[in-house]
């Protein structure tokens, strides 16, 4: 799967996320992702994670096959 798709849905459902993907076998259906947005906020680490799985869940289905997620707010990226 493309990476720009990829952000793109994330920031369809995060305006102000700032993502950093890396495909982690070369294949573009294992990822690495770093996701900073201020929507975290108060969020335990599994709702962090559902927001994301809510807004990749089609891709989830089929070309992501696995997603390895950082998930930030911009604080907790700047320390």
């Amino acid at each position: 799967m493309n990476p720009a798709d990829i952000e793109a849905r994330i920031r369809a459902a995060l305006p102000d996320a700032q993502v950093t993907l890396e495909d982690m076998t070369g294949t573009k259906d294992h990822w690495r992702a770093r996701i900073v947005s201020t929507a975290f906020a108060g969020k335990s680490l599994v709702q962090r994670h559902r927001l994301i799985n809510a807004a990749l869940s089609e891709e989830l289905k089929g070309p992501i096959h696995a997603l390895t997620m950082d998930t930030l707010t911009p604080e907790e990226a700047a320390g």
